[in-house]
């Protein structure tokens, strides 16, 4: 149950590698495109919660997460590539992800016939689960990216509640699948703070 479409990150970046390139030979630093995703998340999200009748924006939200995605993925290969990782932009990374959740989820709550008691939970929820990935760092462990509830997966779990609203689908599946999220955040949190003590875990005869 820890299976998270994390795990298929290393063939994404495969098809980001010419766009990584381009990128790299124009100068762009991955602070730039951290706070970039970041700043069109917020615009995107503050234009659904401007407009939550609007069902080409929701049709368009889950093109836009894997625009996001991309742009996630994007900035860790390109610190790599250039030799740029600093703590700064493993801050930033961490902070602006977060933010950028909330912009783009806490909308959700505005659309006819969604509980907006369930996506802030799911806001909420999407908070712990990344706060339990960074937390095992403090003992010692490697940052937490165990599912089944990480990041790419909300993203998915999301798109699929934006086409149901923008579709005009029964509200009914579109809680139904937040519902899910949140038990699957629980689940998550578990994982990956289970994972994170077993390095320091007592050694046994």
């Amino acid at each position: 149950m820890s299976f998270s479409l994390y795990q298929l990150k290393p063939r994404f970046q495969q098809l980001l590698r010419p766009a990584l390139a381009a990128l790299a030979r124009a100068g762009v630093t991955p602070n730039q495109i951290t706070l970039g995703a970041m700043a069109l998340s917020v615009a995107y999200g503050g234009t659904l919660a401007l407009d939550p009748g609007n069902a080409a924006l929701w049709f368009g939200v889950p093109l836009f997460l894997l625009l996001r995605m991309a742009l996630n993925a994007i900035d860790g290969m390109l610190a790599t590539a250039t030799g740029n990782k600093t703590p700064l932009g493993a801050l930033l990374n961490e902070l602006c992800d977060q933010l950028s959740d909330a912009a783009l989820y806490l909308p959700f709550a505005l659309a006819a016939g969604i509980a907006p008691g369930l996506v802030v939970l799911a806001v909420v929820a999407a908070l712990l689960t990344e706060f339990a990935g960074v937390l095992v760092q403090a003992i010692g462990a490697p940052r937490g990216f165990e599912g089944p509830m990480g990041k790419s997966d909300r993203a998915f779990a999301f798109g699929v509640v934006a086409l149901l609203i923008g579709a005009g689908v029964a509200p009914v599946w579109a809680n139904g699948v937040l519902v899910l999220v949140l038990l699957l955040s629980a689940l998550t949190v578990f994982n990956r703070l289970r994972r994170g003590l077993r390095p320091c875990a007592p050694a046994t005869r």
